[in-house]
């Protein structure tokens, strides 16, 4: 197969079939929305190609055939019939408050207003886009398609400022209830957005939407199969490892077929190296303040079990962190079990990427300092291999010692086992080590083993006072978690460490190989 142009950072259909860039065929998903439906609502991380899809999606019903040539939807689709869109997107910029929403909002209408010779009024916009939707459909004889890209992202962009967020929701529940009160001059309607806001919040006037954010039919939609990488990419995987691609970048699921992140695969294909392209083009700084003011127990994120009310309580007033964490794209499902009727969903990182970068700006801010944080997991690797108990103990006071002071003075979990066992948990898996959790739902008494090099470390953490006690090292002994890790015929290290709450270091350091 001949090499074709990555379509990096691309999200228009036409370009890329008139371009000869790589192209992952979603017209069947297109296809199959408007046999089916009407009206749609898609929930997906960011850069995983909901504005491409919802380009596709004008393309067709616009009737632009050509496009599709040797695409599924070139046999599938009704060419007969072109329909008028309406597009919009808050995709571009920050949009900070009321006015820069309802400018926006009034600029794209004006737009179609001069490409439909409607004279602007001055009037309030939710009544020009009425009047838009109702002039296109008796100029055109047709109904109009309505498509609206990114339709969460000015609320976010506002997120920690709730009065200010509250007030666009309005605007934009608003703007988006005319939808429903035109039906009948809407032939079809699909909204994207990273987040999927409650019912009763931005889509109250909107309620007869179909989501299909977890619908195990439509889990590919956006993203890229493993079929899509052996067959489409072809030409761009000889020297690169398949099955590290894999590791790194698939596992992205909403209960169908796992797909992989376009961003990732494409920058790989690209740069020829591993990194976490999707993770950096995005830093999640909301997220990370938000998990350190809920003083979240890190090691309990992976092993997270959620009904499917939970991922919906996502409001404005309220965001779980769970929801928060899924609906973002760091947190996938990994399985579920229905219990009496109701599934309960299991959620786990998606890949090797999300895993470290996760971990990464977590134990960053555990620490609060970003050199000292990368200087102390670089040494870890080297540390660990060196079998030596006295550089272990250095490395660990060394990790204790950066915790900022005002994390022990203003903080209340700084005085329990979890917090430190967060710090250490966090700054192991940023290195990408393989941690297994004995006790993960006990926040006072955590043990955290750690495979590497043929070695098993199993840890201990106990905040004492200001004498060692021995207590944390005893513990690993008396309910012999070694014990677990004997069939693997590796050298097992037992650590205890415990921290002073008077002093704020490491009081006790007792290290045993069993």
């Amino acid at each position: 197969m001949t090499k074709k142009k990555l379509p990096i950072g691309i999200q228009t259909f036409r370009t890329i079939r008139e371009d000869n860039c790589y192209y992952v065929d979603k017209t069947g998903f297109a296809c199959r929305l408007v046999e089916e439906g009407s009206h749609y609502f898609l929930s997906r991380p960011r850069r995983f190609g909901k504005s491409l899809f919802l380009d596709t999606l004008k393309e067709l019903f616009e009737g632009n055939r050509d496009l599709f040539t040797g695409l599924e939807a070139e046999t599938r689709w009704d060419w007969r019939v072109r329909h008028p869109v309406l597009r919009f997107s808050f995709a571009g910029g920050v949009l900070g408050s009321v006015r820069d929403v309802q400018s926006s909002l009034a600029f794209q209408l004006a737009g179609y207003e001069t490409l439909w010779d409607i004279p602007i009024p001055d009037t309030e916009i939710r009544n020009r886009f009425r009047e838009l939707i109702h002039v296109a459909s008796q100029t055109t004889g047709q109904r109009v398609v309505i498509l609206v890209d990114e339709y969460d992202k000015p609320i976010l962009d506002r997120i920690e400022d709730k009065e200010e967020a509250l007030a666009i929701r309005e605007v934009l529940k608003d703007f988006y209830s005319i939808i429903k009160d035109n039906d009948a001059h809407v032939r079809f309607a699909f909204l994207t957005g990273v987040s999927k806001f409650s019912k009763a919040g931005i889509f109250s006037g909107l309620n007869n939407l179909n989501d299909i954010t977890v619908d195990a039919r439509y889990s590919a939609i956006c993203g890229y199969t493993e079929t899509d990488l052996d067959a489409v990419f072809a030409p761009e995987l000889p020297g690169l490892d398949r099955e590290e691609i894999r590791r790194w970048y698939n596992g992205y699921n909403w209960l169908g077929e796992a797909v992989y992140n376009p961003f990732d695969v494409l920058l790989l294909f690209s740069k020829r190296q591993f990194a976490p392209y999707w993770f950096e083009s995005g830093t999640p700084t909301f997220l990370v303040k938000l998990l350190m003011e809920r003083k979240t127990f890190v090691p309990t994120l992976a092993t997270l079990q959620v009904d499917s009310s939970v991922l919906s309580a996502f409001d404005v007033e309220h965001i779980s962190t769970e929801a928060l964490m899924w609906q973002t794209g760091y947190l996938t499902f990994a399985g579920g079990e229905n219990l009496g009727g109701e599934i309960f969903y299991r959620l786990a990182y998606p890949n090797r990427e999300v895993y470290l970068s996760v971990h990464k700006s977590l134990a960053r801010a555990l620490l609060g300092d970003v050199s000292l944080e990368s200087n102390l997991r670089r040494t870890l690797w080297h540390v660990l291999k060196s079998r030596d108990a006295d550089m272990w103990r250095s490395h660990f006071q060394s990790l204790f010692a950066a915790i900022p002071h005002d994390w022990h003075r203003k903080n209340e979990i700084a005085r329990y086992e979890g917090y430190y066992a967060s710090v250490f948990y966090s700054h192991f898996a940023a290195l990408g080590l393989d941690i297994r959790l004995e006790d993960a739902t006990s926040m006072g008494r955590i043990d955290m083993a750690v495979l590497f090099d043929d070695s098993v470390f199993i840890f201990e953490f106990k905040v004492v006072e200001d004498c060692p006690e021995g207590r944390a090292l005893e513990q690993i002994k008396s309910k012999k978690y070694a014990d677990k890790y004997r069939a693997l015929g590796q050298t097992i290290h037992l650590i205890g460490i415990e921290f002073s709450r008077q002093t704020r270091s490491v009081s006790g350091f007792g290290v045993e190989t069993a």
